[in-house]
């Protein structure tokens, strides 16, 4: 069984950065593609980025790229996303995930771990 544990969501205005963490525990992280997903109040969780456990390669959701970058430490089975330059409708809770597959899926249905999710609100 593989737990995941987001952290680091919170309140910040516009223009301003966050860093999320998600910790994960019970088999080797090395060998999960991880990726985070958002939910807005009232909307369907949608992909943000992944990265793929061979070889590193990530997938950015159109709205999100050159702001957020998401990056993984093997050693200390942590996953990681950067946002920068937040934006209202950057407000959601945030989810990481993870799969055995080796390409980043972008749909929920193509992972097998949740974690609990971490709210990230930004104000305007």
């Amino acid at each position: 069984q593989v737990q995941l544990v987001e952290s680091g969501g919170g309140l910040v205005q516009a223009g301003g950065s966050l860093r999320l963490s998600c910790a994960v525990s019970g088999r080797t992280f090395s060998r999960y593609t991880m990726a985070w997903f958002r939910q807005a109040q009232g909307k369907e969780r949608e992909f943000v980025v992944g990265i793929s456990w061979r070889g590193g390669r990530t997938d950015y959701a159109d709205s999100v790229k050159g702001r957020f970058t998401i990056s993984r430490d093997n050693a200390k089975n942590t996953l990681f996303l950067q946002m920068n330059n937040l934006k209202p409708e950057d407000t959601a809770v945030y989810y990481c995930a993870a799969t055995s597959m080796e390409e980043v899926p972008s749909t929920t249905k193509g992972y097998d771990y949740w974690g609990q999710g971490t709210q990230v609100t930004v104000s305007s």
